[in-house]
This record gives C-alpha cells, structure tokens and sequence, in this order.
C-alpha cells in the first residue's frame, strides 16, 4: 500500500471517529432538550377540558388547553384563568379576568363598551364584536377579589349574575388554579392564546407569556438532534459503500 493511500485511510478512520463522537454528542443534547422540556412542561402546565361555550370563541367547549399552574396574586386584568369557587358550584370554570383589587366595573357606555375606572375597554375578543353586556351592571372589586367575566357575554355565567344580596359577584383570588396559554386539541385549533393587550394601559398592565414557547422549542429541538444524530451512521455507512 502507497504511503497516499494509507494517509487517505487514516483520515477516513479518523473522520468516522469524529462524526461517531459528534453523532452520539448530538443524540445526547437532544435527549436532554426532549425530556427536559417535556419535564418542565409537566411541572409548569396542566391541561384542562373547557366545560362550556362560554370563553367563545377565544376557546370552544370541548376545547383541551394548556394552563399554567400559578398562583393568584400573578393574576392581571386580561388573563383567562381556571379556577374554582364553592359559591359558584363543585365545576372547575374558565373565565376571563376584567376587574381585580380595588376597580369600578361600570357596563356600560353609549358604544356597548365596558369602563374599567372610568376608563373604556375595547374587548375585541367578544363573541360577534360585543356589545360587553346585554344588561347594565356596576360594581367595585373588593382586594383580593378578582370579577371574571366569559367572552361569550350572551351565554356565560359569570360575576353578572353572581351580583346579588349585595354581594360583588367576585372571587378570591386563591380560588384561581391555572392561567390558560395555549390549545392543545384539537389539532386544528392549536396555538397560543394571546394576551389581552386592550388592559395594557391601566396599573398594573398585562402578565407576561408563559414559557410554552421556549418549551415548545425545547422539545422540537431535542427532536431534531436526536433523529440527526441517530441518522449519520446509516447514512455514513452507506456513503462508505458507494466509495
């Protein structure tokens, strides 16, 4: 054998060694990536089954989402939470937050609209573009409490109708479980449910997005390493054999 052809050998042998060694680095970063994302999935979110239509048509019922697990005091004006209170029965329920500590909730103005300390609210999430109630109502959210309204006003079960004897139709903060970030299923329904930016003006603002989206990207990434790196063998082997 030629001294040439024993250095090309060489730097096959040596080739292979490395693309061994970065294939089996690539299969490990993308297990690490894969399971830890769905690891941090499951302690950050839990899915929940939405009951009713009465978040149409941010979510549909039948509708599976996914819900940060949070606690109440994260909770701002905007946020589709799941929660449950006694007062309002055993169900676990999915509402909109439009009124926390402290705020007037007057329905409403001569354009339909709800005013948050005297502050009209443009709600374009409503089912048929509103209006924000089909009765006047006004109340003052005690602290702590928080008045949840359904984005299917025509239908939904909500503070409105818990506003009786004097009482706010409020819930306490702590009733809250989870604050909604995506649709899971059904497929044709998948994606991020967006904050409400129409809150974005008054103290306190919005809440950030949850981390779904760099878990998502986690997970996705896991993936492709670990097919990439589980791949170069066979292709390697069979590129040897064509030479």
């Amino acid at each position: 054998m030629s001294s040439t052809s024993a250095s090309s050998s060489a730097i096959r042998r040596d080739d292979g060694r490395l693309g061994r060694v970065l294939s089996g680095l690539a299969v490990a970063i993308g297990c690490v990536l894969f399971l830890g994302g769905f690891a941090w999935g499951a302690v950050v979110y839990r899915p929940y089954t939405v009951p009713t239509g009465s978040m149409q048509p941010t979510v549909e019922p039948g509708d599976r989402i996914l819900a940060q697990r949070v606690d109440g005091s994260e909770v701002r004006r905007g946020d589709i939470v799941v929660f449950q209170d006694q007062l309002w029965g055993s169900a676990t329920l999915v509402k909109r937050v439009v009124g926390v500590d402290g705020d007037v909730i007057t329905c409403c103005d001569q354009q339909g609209r709800m005013l948050v300390n005297g502050k009209p609210v443009e709600e374009k999430y409503l089912l048929n573009g509103g209006p924000a109630s089909m009765t006047p109502f006004e109340t003052t959210v005690p602290k702590g409490q928080l008045f949840l309204l359904g984005d299917n006003r025509a239908e939904s079960l909500d503070s409105r109708v818990h506003m009786t004897g004097g009482e706010t139709g409020t819930v306490p903060r702590g009733a809250v479980r989870a604050r909604v970030d995506a649709v899971a299923w059904p497929l044709g329904r998948l994606g991020m449910v967006d904050r409400a930016e129409n809150f974005s003006a008054l103290p306190g603002g919005v809440s950030e997005p949850g981390p779904l989206r760099w878990i998502t990207v986690s997970v996705f990434a896991g993936m492709v390493l670990i097919l990439g790196g589980a791949a170069h063998g066979p292709i390697a082997r069979r590129l040897r054999r064509r030479r």
